[in-house]
């Protein structure tokens, strides 16, 4: 039987790895500014669905497969380095002017792009495999331990990354003017960008 330590130590390793800035929260920060709580659901569903599928697919053995072939990690981080910049600059540089009107006429990310991006996010990578490698419990109760890490990873990542989205909500009421607007776009994008130093130095 697991002990009830294992569960608070694990939703603790959740929300620390769930709450702090990264790629994820970042993006949800400009969601929530951009395009308001409700349009950002799905992209925090995404992230959600992503991290899951992670988490199962390292159980399953696909994180072994970095133990092995160091390479393969390094590619990883290098395209999603890429990709990390790419949407760095399209944060920077994103339209600017009535909120309303550009909540029309343009779309947050939805579930499934985000939960593909889970695959080249390295943080992600690097969280699923922590947790796994930490968390898991060998012989009888493998399965049953990597279930608990996946629905408590649900259940405690949920509402850590829904306060960047209600902080971008918050910060919307601040961006009255397209100036403001280009100002917040612009450090939007740097942050994104920034958390490649992380990315880097693992």
């Amino acid at each position: 039987m697991i002990d009830v330590s294992f569960f608070f130590a694990l939703a603790m390793f959740a929300f620390v790895t769930s709450v702090t800035p990264g790629p994820n929260n970042i993006m949800l920060l400009a969601s929530g500014a951009q395009f308001g709580f409700r349009r950002t659901l799905p992209h925090m569903l995404g992230i959600v669905l992503g991290v899951a599928t992670l988490l199962l697919s390292t159980l399953l053995g696909l994180g072994a497969l970095f133990t092995l072939y160091p390479p393969l990690y390094s590619v990883l981080k290098w395209v999603g380095c890429a990709y990390l910049l790419w949407l760095a600059w399209k944060i920077a540089n994103a339209p600017v002017g009535n909120l309303e009107a550009k909540k029309a006429s343009s779309s947050p990310m939805s579930w499934w792009q985000a939960l593909l991006f889970q695959y080249v996010n390295p943080k992600a990578w690097m969280m699923a495999i922590g947790c796994v490698s930490t968390f898991s419990i060998a012989g009888d109760l493998y399965a049953q331990s990597g279930l608990w890490m996946i629905v408590l990873f649900a259940v405690v990542g949920f509402p850590s990354i829904a306060m960047w989205a209600w902080a971008g909500v918050s910060i919307r009421r601040w961006l009255t003017d397209q100036k403001r607007q280009r100002l917040f776009n612009l450090c939007m994008g740097i942050a994104t960008a920034s958390t490649l130093l992380l990315i880097i130095a693992q």
